[in-house]
């Protein structure tokens, strides 16, 4: 069985980039693909913040560098 990483202590693009997901991530917040967005912050243990985060940064991706 595959041992579940510890994200605790990182920022989101930390934990993106230790799960290997940061360019996923990327394109996806570039093509404004919310449900994928979540999909990606539900694997990096923030299931409780996924939806907030996503929409913030949708709400103006310019500011977060989209």
């Amino acid at each position: 069985m595959k041992d579940k990483a510890d994200y605790s202590g990182m920022t989101v693009n930390e934990r993106l980039y230790a799960a290997g997901l940061l360019d996923a991530w990327d394109a996806a917040a570039k093509s404004r693909d919310r449900n994928r967005m979540v999909e990606f912050l539900n694997e990096v243990d923030l299931s409780n913040q996924a939806e907030w985060i996503s929409d913030k940064i949708l709400a103006n991706p310019k500011f977060h560098g989209f």
